[in-house]
């Protein structure tokens, strides 16, 4: 399988901070679900398994989502960026794939207001905050909503993850905009359960044994509501280095799980395969159980 980093970092002309106060001015409503989704290669977006399946069936039980913000392992920036495009384009960055996947779109609208809000959270709790009216969808984002919300009708923007970012400040960026989903808005981390491209291979559906006892290491403390040990997975997991070699693709689910609440009780495993040996699906839905 080929694979390409794709650029990072996206500057621009029209970048604000954002320092003003947080401002309440969308009613409350039922809380909408925190997920961390696992995606994958970019192939995902048409060899859709279980997980695909599985996605669909669960967006049918969140009927009144306002907007989902993605927070994806594929936009790491200069502190925190949040994405005020307007129609954001697909970005397809990635290389060395079929043609078919460079013609997919994925055209649903931006959110600006609600980015903003986003932003202003952030600033709030002393994250550094800048604004991109430019940025549009990574596969990351969009690859995922395909199976999500296929129509596209549901307005997506991200919000970028610090370079520096580490564990405690992933569960941190997650919990300063969780209030966002008691306004409708869907929290998604978008990464990878496992992540070594190292070790892709293409014909291994059965998996590789230190991706699943990584794997299932992540599942037992997501369940048990361990954050502490998720926070610490570096020291305590299984083949935590070999699992994720850089953590961009694991801090993801660190911010759906600062994302979750109490009140969001036992989170559920939304099943998924092991693709090319060594890429974990799982994927895991906070507040359910209220949507």
């Amino acid at each position: 399988m080929a694979y390409c980093l794709e650029k990072r970092d996206y500057s621009f002309t029209f970048t604000m901070f954002i320092t003003v106060r947080v401002t309440n001015t969308v009613q409350a409503m039922n809380a909408a679900p925190a997920l961390f989704i696992s995606h994958g290669a970019p192939t995902f977006a048409l060899e859709p398994g279980r997980l695909g399946a599985n996605l669909r069936t669960l967006a049918s039980r969140v009927p009144d989502v306002k907007a989902v913000l993605v927070v994806s392992a594929h936009w790491q920036s200069r502190g925190s960026r949040v994405m005020t495009t307007v129609a954001p384009e697909t970005i397809h960055d990635f290389g060395g794939f079929a043609a078919e996947l460079y013609r997919l779109e994925y055209p649903a609208p931006g959110a600006p207001e609600v980015a903003l809000q986003a932003g202003r959270l952030l600033a709030a709790r002393g994250f550094m905050v800048g604004e991109d009216d430019q940025r549009g969808l990574d596969h990351g984002a969009w690859v995922p909503m395909m199976h999500l919300f296929p129509d596209a009708q549901v307005p997506v923007f991200q919000v970028s993850m610090p370079y520096d970012l580490n564990t405690v400040e992933a569960w941190r960026l997650g919990r300063t905009m969780g209030p966002l989903r008691d306004r409708g808005i869907l929290i998604v981390g978008s990464g990878s359960l496992t992540h070594n491209l190292y070790d892709v291979r293409q014909n291994g559906s059965d998996g590789e044994p230190y991706a699943r006892e990584f794997a299932d290491w992540v599942r037992d403390a997501v369940m048990t509501h361990d954050t502490d040990r998720l926070i610490r997975y570096r020291r305590e997991a299984p083949h935590a280095e070999r699992a994720h070699p850089t953590e961009e693709h694991y801090l993801p689910l660190l911010v759906a799980l600062g994302a979750s609440t109490a009140g969001d009780e036992t989170p559920e495993v939304i099943e998924g395969d092991m693709t090319y040996g060594v890429l974990s699906m799982e994927s895991y839905a906070w507040g359910m159980s209220t949507a």
